[in-house]
This record gives structure tokens, C-alpha cells and sequence, in this order.
């Protein structure tokens, strides 16, 4: 491995420790190195909102060893930020520091930035190079990318099912398909998502958590609850995880709507056709609030509903070893009049997770510059 892919190999080692930790902001790692590229001087990851991003953490690293970075080469996995936000902008704090030379994976997609921080950079006589470690860099961030060019979060649906594909038996009964390596793993997803989101329907007949237990975590991820009519029992499990409820409804009922707030939930009311919640402009909403990745964990109706309006973009599925036989599927849509209407989708992952197999798939072009 050459040096210079080395060390945005351990740059981007970096930015995937700031997963769950660092919302809204992107996951970003920073190295720097010798100008020869033989010695690390310093290496951050971005903090939480609000706190230092990587390029600052690598700096005072840096400093607490007692390293000069004058004419040093920095490592980074995204452009350097130019805009003063909650915190100050991280082109200048290099430019302060003299260093010579940025390598940085991608340019920064938020329109505060997109290129000013190179610009600014060269301005002030650093060389700047860009592309190593792109493709790791913008998977790492796909959801930031998503909210920066589409207004969207990146929708990423989560199904544990049997292989014959059915995600409870015809009585409900869903507790457990999949196994304990699989319901980690799926903690996992859960915490690097910037919100989760389910449906009344779950939340009626599981009265679930859906925190995130089973593995680390900054801070518990939002809740969005879909519910049309504002049936969230206000004694729902969902409440006691300590992190903020979110509930979207068609209509507002008063009453129902008070002792909600009164739990501490933001009620919004979205109404779209058919007494339904308007989730397209529920995703909207989202990305406002600051959400880059939103991952869905509700049952087969509504997972049909988001499926059927277009507004999923990639799958992540756990399928067990069993059959169940007649039961609840995966995802209520259609019926198709054509195979030609299918849902097309590409595999990215195929792999083993304790006794069952995880499958992600994205939706065909779904890709966005």
C-alpha cells in the first residue's frame, strides 16, 4: 500500500468512530503526517455538534504531543469547512497552523462550503489534492449527501424475516425470527441512523423501544411515529428511552395531541390523501430537522406505503434459516399488473451474521451527484 493511501485508509478509520456520535454533522477523520509522509503527527475524528471537527482534534492532537506541523500534509476525508457554523471554519485553522498540503477524499456537498474551503486553502498557498478514499468517504456519508443535494434523508429500511420471507406469523407473533448476533448487528444500523421511524400499527402491537441497547452510541437517535389519528398510548415503552419523540398525524385531535406533548413528543400535523400522513413531506421535514439518515422499522403496511411512493432507498434484511409458512410479509404493495413494475433493486452486501444472513440492497438509480 502506498503511503499516501495508508494514511487516508487510517483517515477514514477515523471518520466510521464518529458513526453515532456526531449527527447532523458528516463523519469526517483527519491524520497528519511529515511532509515526507513517514511520521503521524496528529489524528481526530469529528466530535459531537457542536464540538471540534476532525481537522481541529488532529491539530490539538498534534499539539499535545509536541509536534510542529509547519509544511506537514494533511489527511482528510472531507473538504476542509469554510463557513462559520457552531463552530469556526477549518480551512482557516489549517492555513493558522502552516500546513502545506491537504488531501481530502471528496468536496463537501453543503452549499456553505462546496469548494470554498479548497479555494481558500490554495489562496493561502497550501497545495490541495482530492479523490483518494472517495467511494469509502461518500458511503460513510450517504445520508449527509442526501440531505445536502436532495433535501432527503436516505431511507434505509430495516426487515428481519424468515427465508420464505415473512416478518411475524399470521397472529402477529414476530418475537424471535432472527438470532442475538442479528439483533446486534441491527443496533448497530440503528445507532448510526439520525432517526428511527415506525408506525402506530408497531407501536400498538409490540409497544417496542426501538432505542438502541445492544450497541454504542453518542446519544439515542430521535423517534419518528407515524400516526394518522394520534392513537400513541402515552404509556407506550417508546417514552422511557430518553430521547426526543416525534409524532406525525393527518388530523389533530386535541385532547390526544395534549397529553402527548405532555410526555414530551412534538406532535406535527401532515395531512395527505386519505386521512393518511403526507410522508413525503414527513422525509421533508426530516431532512429540516437536521436527519441524514432515517432508518425504518415498522410493519408490513407501512413499510408497503413508503415502498409504493417511491421514498425507500435501500433495504437492510435479515432472513433466518426457517420457513414459516402463511404468515405477515415483508411489504404490502401492489398488486403488480407486470413483472416490468417491480421495484428493481441492486445487492451491495451479502454476508453471514451469526446463524442468519444480512442482505443490503439499494434501489436502482438511486444515485445522486
Amino acid at each position: 500500500m502506498e503511503p499516501q493511501d495508508r494514511w487516508m485508509q487510517e483517515a477514514l478509520a477515523l471518520a466510521a468512530r464518529a458513526v453515532g456520535f456526531c449527527e447532523p454533522n458528516p463523519r469526517v477523520g483527519c491524520v497528519i503526517v511529515t511532509a515526507d509522509g513517514t511520521r503521524e503527527l496528529g489524528r481526530g475524528h469529528t466530535q459531537a455538534a457542536g464540538q471540534a471537527h476532525a481537522e481541529i482534534m488532529a491539530l490539538r492532537d498534534a499539539a499535545a504531543r509536541g509536534e510542529d506541523v509547519r509544511g506537514a500534509t494533511v489527511f482528510v476525508t472531507l473538504e476542509p469547512c469554510a463557513h462559520h457554523g457552531r463552530t469556526g471554519p477549518c480551512c482557516d485553522a489549517l492555513v493558522a497552523a502552516g500546513v502545506g498540503r491537504v488531501v481530502a477524499s471528496l468536496t463537501d456537498p453543503n452549499p456553505l462550503v462546496a469548494g470554498q474551503g479548497f479555494a481558500r486553502l490554495r489562496a493561502a498557498g497550501v497545495t490541495v489534492e482530492t479523490g483518494p478514499g472517495a467511494d469509502e468517504s461518500r458511503a460513510l456519508n450517504i445520508g449527509f449527501f442526501s440531505r445536502m443535494v436532495r433535501g432527503l434523508p436516505w431511507v434505509r429500511m430495516k426487515i428481519a424475516a424468515s427465508l420464505d420471507g415473512q416478518t411475524a406469523l399470521e397472529n402477529g407473533r414476530s418475537q424471535w425470527i432472527t438470532g442475538e448476533a442479528a439483533r446486534a448487528d441491527g443496533h448497530a444500523w440503528r445507532a448510526r441512523a439520525g432517526a428511527v421511524l415506525t408506525g402506530i400499527g408497531t407501536v400498538q402491537e409490540d409497544d417496542p423501544r426501538l432505542d438502541v441497547r445492544l450497541a454504542p452510541v453518542g446519544q439515542q437517535p430521535p423517534l419518528v411515529v407515524v400516526d394518522s389519528k394520534l392513537q400513541t398510548p402515552p404509556g407506550a415503552a417508546l417514552f422511557q428511552a430518553g430521547r426526543p419523540v416525534w409524532i406525525y398525524a393527518a388530523e389533530d385531535r386535541a385532547p390526544e395531541r395534549a397529553a402527548l406533548e405532555g410526555r414530551g413528543a412534538l406532535v406535527t400535523q401532515l395531512p395527505g390523501p386519505g386521512g393518511k400522513v403526507d410522508l413525503a413531506a414527513l422525509l421533508k421535514d426530516l431532512a429540516a430537522r437536521g436527519v441524514n439518515e432515517l432508518h425504518v422499522e415498522a410493519g408490513f403496511k407501512l413499510n408497503g406505503s413508503l415502498v409504493r411512493e417511491g421514498l425507500v432507498d435501500e433495504f437492510l434484511l435479515y432472513f433466518a434459516p426457517k420457513l414459516l409458512g402463511a404468515g405477515r410479509g415483508m411489504v404490502n404493495f401492489g398488486p403488480l399488473g407486470e413483472l416490468a413494475g417491480a421495484v428493481a433493486l441492486e445487492f451491495t452486501s451479502v454476508e453471514p451474521i451469526g446463524a442468519d444472513l444480512r442482505v443490503l440492497a439499494t434501489v436502482k438509480d438511486r444515485g445522486f451527484s
